[in-house]
């Protein structure tokens, strides 16, 4: 394996970098301030759109999209996307403007690689030319969703129909008034092999009988202008021409949707805990405690040392994981794929804390963006499958495979 970037991704990097110091960073503040403000709830910070159209006329955007996926894709392997969505997520905020954010990125996937001609023009396009947003849903209130066949979101043919009857929550991005697309899985046979059961249907955000139960916080934020929310699918009837790949394939839809997704999170962690390191680096050799700078007490150095090895440790396993994922697909990396989501969150979450601890008070606060990446990553622990359930997996396989040595 070779990490050694090329000069198209150094080239990349730094266009990227300069981008971030030109337009991102500068105008964190003011995007915190608006998306924080109740009176603008729901309502997409005013400054994005124009941003967005500066990242497109600079080619920096749909970076995310691997080769194979001919058309659509920028010409990037994983591998190459890796350090980019690092830089990214040092404002997890940004990932949009980039169109590079989830769950945006999970469903452009799926459309273009499950999708129809008719769904891509209809549904794809517009999502890559960042002119509409969407949602995925498949977590439920009434089972442990984590285990996907658990659903019951009943998907039910009705002639040249379907009508669709459930209820799902922790749906990301339904607010956002730019929601223009819903991405659900749902069961049209229970009485089909266990994964087969489950099907992957469009669903038009402004379809009758989608309704929202609830807004949702996570750690008490709102997470506006796309937000958490609980919905009811009341009688939705759309057509039957709005099923991705057909009925049964929704599992392997999802878990080809899942694989590159937890990565990106990964990719963004990593950019995370190396901005929260390098923070604290600041704040230590600034600040003076007991007649000496907090740089010179030794507790505070192995808290920097340790950080640094443990964020180049999940570095590392990430562009491993990318670089599987290119060379042998998405299925046969997926032991990999797991180990760095275990990882990596976990990691950024360790390096956060203890940057928070190195601020004192102004740690918990907003002055800087250290608390927010904290309870970010706690809750991508749970996110795209629960720390256990992927070593669950992972301990499975490999005690599978080193038995068969």
């Amino acid at each position: 394996m070779d990490f050694e970037h090329s000069d198209k991704v150094k080239g990349l990097i730094a266009q990227l970098n300069k981008f971030m110091d030109e337009h991102i960073y500068p105008a964190e503040e003011e995007h915190h301030a608006w998306a924080t403000n109740l009176e603008n709830l729901w309502k997409p910070w005013p400054g994005i759109e124009a941003l967005k159209e500066k990242a497109k006329a600079e080619g920096l955007w749909n970076l995310f999209l691997p080769e194979e996926y001919g058309e659509f894709s920028a010409g990037l392997t994983n591998l190459e996307y890796a350090p980019l969505a690092e830089i990214m997520g040092r404002a997890p905020w940004s990932s949009e403007v980039f169109n590079c954010s989830a769950p945006d990125t999970g469903n452009m996937e799926v459309l273009a690689k499950f999708g129809t001609k008719e769904q891509q023009k209809e549904w794809l396009m517009p999502l890559l030319n960042g002119e509409i947003r969407s949602a995925y849903l498949m977590t439920e209130p009434q089972v442990a969703s984590s285990d996907a066949t658990n659903i019951e979101t009943e998907i039910k043919a009705d002639g040249d129909d379907y009508v669709i009857n459930g209820r799902k929550w922790w749906i990301s991005g339904i607010m956002d008034p730019r929601c223009k697309l819903l991405l659900m899985m749902g069961k049209t046979n229970p009485d089909a092999p266990r994964h087969q059961q489950q099907s992957t249907v469009i669903i038009p955000r402004d379809t009758p009988g989608v309704h929202i139960v609830r807004n949702q916080t996570v750690f008490g934020s709102l997470h506006s202008p796309g937000g958490e929310a609980e919905l009811r699918l009341e009688n939705v009837r759309i057509p039957k021409s709005n099923i991705i790949l057909g009925e049964g394939r929704g599992f392997e839809i999802a878990q080809g949707r899942l694989g590159p997704g937890r990565i990106h999170h990964c990719m963004r962690s990593i950019g995370q805990a190396q901005r929260a390191l390098e923070i604290m680096a600041k704040r230590v050799e600034s600040r003076v405690a007991f007649g000496k700078k907090l740089s010179d007490q030794s507790s505070i150095r192995q808290d920097i040392a340790r950080s640094y090895c443990e964020i180049e440790q999940a570095r590392l396993l990430t562009l491993k994981a990318a670089h599987h994922m290119d060379k042998y697909g998405n299925k046969e990396a997926r032991d990999i794929i797991a180990a760095i989501k275990v990882v990596a969150p976990q990691m950024a979450q360790n390096v956060t804390d203890r940057a928070i601890q190195a601020h004192g008070g102004m740690g918990v606060s907003s002055d800087t963006p250290i608390a927010y990446f904290f309870t970010l990553n706690r809750f991508l622990r749970i996110a795209d499958g629960p720390d256990e359930v992927h070593m669950s997996q992972l301990g499975k396989l490999k005690i599978k495979e080193y038995n068969a040595l």
